[in-house]
């Protein structure tokens, strides 16, 4: 389908179950697959999808949980939203990035052979159809199905009653007038700046005896609420419909012709030399200031804004025609996101409009038991054995976050080193560190303030805890630190011990409820003294560490990864029995692809769960007949890295924060971990094979760039991979009597 009319015509009709046509029929392919020729080599620009255009398919699966009558119908307001803030970060992180290389004239091609300006022309054709399916599926399916199930509705200023008009117009005068300022456009006045996300209203006056025209902008304010609720339950007008019915109460004495809604997106690409930054903080804060400053990178307005309106916007913003968008409708979708978790009375509330509720269940091994194990400390069940956490499934609260805020209490911890690279509003983690340090431990952290949309927040955190006494180190100059890691140095009966933990996601207790991540409690000397050398490397000057068992980049991890597919080749040559299942967010590295291509020409079996962008091309003849790669997107965000290798009967498991991409193995400091237990090692690996036979929530990836999604053949098909992990999590915790209502 290539608009909004087929996908629309596409959808299974209201409670029609699962689709009654193939995905492949609705979800538009951004890329332009090119035929390979015979002789093509590994390095040949056709075997490879370009990176932003298969980021846009990642986006149009995530939209198809909006437009599927089988999720539940206000998580479909979420998945729209989710949408609709992806495009944003797109626009300002990718598109941003690519008008900057334009700008100075670079003309290097990208692995697939588009130079920046080729994937700005694609790209724009690829958003456009994402752009107006994102209003249609609001409109045209959402909406009305809100307001036939429940009475939710956002209505049009045009619907009202006088007596709602009215009390709107009381509200506004109250709460709104107060806190706008109108900024007109004159020659003593220039044009004013628009910040990136705003709404804005561009007003036409009249003034009645000179007959002269003006312009003026009105910024709807944030932080009055985006849908202003009427008197009726579950109805909301947007603030802006308000505000630019109301707008005359601004300019008295001047006729208004046209009031529109606009709204503009700024570019977040902002790039500065490290090398030549003396305090990294300092750098950071200024390059926030210019970020906010920077080039506006896309222009949204209404359909009915008349022409001459809108080409005094692109003039005074400095655009073109390609960088207006046009919406029949609403703009700013992400804001629905306060919709989709509005809390519903009970009489109108039904189960199904949401995901069942999910409470994260605690750990097996970390569950109290009776007086006796009460008193254990989380120390020695981690000396008993490792520990392997799998959030939200598993409970943060009572396993990462306990082993922190314990460490921190515990008089026999001598010191707590962690790393942060992105963290919650109120975090405990932070607290427990800061509790720490105030009771005379030594305390470390590495705060990555380089973490995009989180340097003022980081930065914030960092001076507390610098103001508490923790030793704060802000990252490295030239290398961004992904890794999520925490050492504790603990003094027992028979000398210090080490106890870590590595994870593949960060120290945030909000989003450890929303990601899928795992993370390991070990003990293990080995590991240990990696995670010393690491935090060693990290704040000091070390950079030469070598490590006994962690896989870390830039350092090792890259080579080790490269020598662990090729094993795999040696087996298959010898054995016939070579094997590689990865699970990571994005594959992008060149070096890795090719050795997977090498692995498959070999004959080696390459199964791939990606769940976001991937620049392979599977199912190639002679080049990646072998490789399969699917994609899971589901109610939670699928961010766990897991790297499993056959090795010829005796796998090689391995988990942490690296996907394969290239800025992950070469500019990052990354962390990978072998499991060693053959338990966890063993729960891993079913991770990995539930994944593989999903067929409710899994994509599989054509040789053209189509992703067309698995249809259940039966009942037992329709319970998707997390699901069935919840029931698994269940299941575990009843068989150890674990009480699970504990975060």
């Amino acid at each position: 389908a290539d608009s909004h009319d087929a996908l629309t015509d596409a959808l299974p009709a209201q409670g029609n179950g699962a689709p009654t046509r193939s995905t492949a029929d609705v979800i538009p392919n951004p890329h332009v697959a090119r035929p390979v020729p015979d002789e093509a080599t590994l390095d040949h620009q056709a075997l490879y999808f370009n990176r932003e255009l298969s980021w846009l398919s990642f986006n149009w699966r995530v939209l198809y949980q909006a437009m599927d009558e089988r999720t539940p119908l206000l998580e479909r307001v979420r998945f729209l939203a989710i949408t609709a803030s992806n495009l944003d970060e797109f626009f300002r992180k990718r598109v941003g990035g690519l008008k900057r290389q334009v700008a100075a004239g670079v003309t290097k091609l990208s692995p697939d052979g588009r130079s920046p300006k080729t994937q700005l022309e694609l790209i724009g054709e690829a958003v456009r159809p994402m752009y107006d399916a994102l209003g249609t599926t609001w409109r045209e399916q959402i909406a009305p199905q809100l307001d036939d199930a429940m009475g939710l509705r956002v209505r049009g200023y045009s619907t009202l009653t006088p007596a709602q008009r009215q009390h709107l117009h009381d509200h506004f005068k109250a709460n709104i007038f107060p806190v706008l300022t109108p900024l007109a456009v004159d020659p003593g006045r220039p044009f004013p700046f628009i910040s990136n996300q705003s709404l804005s209203l561009a007003v036409i006056l009249r003034h009645p005896t000179r007959g002269t025209e003006h312009f003026a902008r009105v910024k709807v304010p944030r932080n009055r609420g985006r849908w202003l609720p009427l008197d009726e339950p579950l109805q909301f007008v947007p603030i802006e419909q308000v505000v630019a019915h109301n707008v005359h109460e601004l300019f008295r004495g001047m006729t208004i012709k046209s009031v529109h809604a606009f709204r503009v997106t700024r570019n977040a690409d902002v790039r500065r030399n490290e090398e030549e930054a003396d305090d990294l903080t300092e750098m950071i804060s200024e390059r926030l200031r210019e970020r906010r400053f920077a080039p506006v990178v896309r222009l949204e307005v209404e359909r009915a804004m008349p022409d001459e309106v809108r080409r005094l916007l692109m003039r005074e913003l400095s655009l073109d025609d390609e960088d207006v968008y046009v919406s029949d409708g609403l703009m700013g979708y992400a804001d629905m996101m306060a919709l989709a978790n509005y809390h519903i009375p009970e009489a109108r509330y039904s189960h199904a409009y949401r995901y069942s509720g999910w409470t994260p269940l605690v750990p097996t091994q970390l569950v109290h038991e009776g007086e006796t194990k009460s008193q254990q400390d989380i120390f020695s069940i981690i000396r008993a054995q490792d520990v392997l956490v799998h959030h939200p499934y598993d409970s943060f609260q009572a396993s990462v976050q306990r082993f922190i805020e314990e460490a921190a209490h515990d008089p026999k911890v001598q010191a707590i080193k962690q790393t942060l690279y992105r963290t919650s509003e109120e975090s405990p983690i932070v607290k427990a560190l800061i509790d720490a340090a105030e009771r005379g431990k030594q305390v470390a952290v590495l705060v990555e303030v380089k973490a995009r949309f989180d340097e003022e927040r980081n930065i914030e955190w960092g001076q507390k805890l610098e103001d508490s006494g923790v030793h704060v180190a802000y990252g490295l100059v030239g290398l961004k630190t992904h890794a999520k890691v925490a050492l504790v140095v603990r003094e027992e009966d028979d000398g210090l011990r080490t106890y870590g933990h590595i994870s593949t996601g960060n120290y945030n207790a909000t989003t450890a409820r929303l990601y899928t991540d795992l993370g390991l409690l070990t003990c293990d000397p080995d590991i240990g003294y990696d995670l010393i050398n690491l935090f060693h490397y990290l704040t000091g000057y070390a950079p030469e560490q070598h490590y006994r068992r962690l896989l870390v980049a830039p350092r090792n991890m890259r080579e080790a990864f490269g020598q662990l597919i090729q094993n795999e080749v040696d087996f298959q040559k010898e054995h016939g029995t070579g094997h590689v299942i990865a699970k990571m967010n994005a594959l992008d590295d060149l070096e890795l692809i090719r050795a997977l291509y090498r692995a498959s020409q070999e004959g080696v079996q390459v199964d791939l769960i990606v769940r976001g962008h991937c620049r392979l091309r599977p199912g190639l003849e002679g080049i990646s007949d072998s490789i399969n790669v699917i994609s899971i997107v589901g109610r939670f965000l699928e961010h766990d890295r897991i790297y499993y290798f056959r090795n010829g009967g005796n796998p090689k498991v391995y988990m942490g924060s690296a996907d394969w991409q290239r800025n992950k193995l070469d500019d990052r400091v990354e962390t990978v971990v072998p499991i060693g237990d053959p338990r966890l090692e063993e729960r891993l690996i079913e991770i990995l094979h539930r994944a593989l036979e999903d067929r409710r929530l899994a994509w599989e990836l054509r040789p053209d760039g189509r992703y067309v999604q698995r249809q259940p053949a039966g009942p037992d098909e329709e319970v998707g991979f997390q699901e069935l992990l919840m029931q698994k999590s269940r299941e575990r915790a009843h068989a150890a009597e674990a009480p699970w209502d504990i975060d």
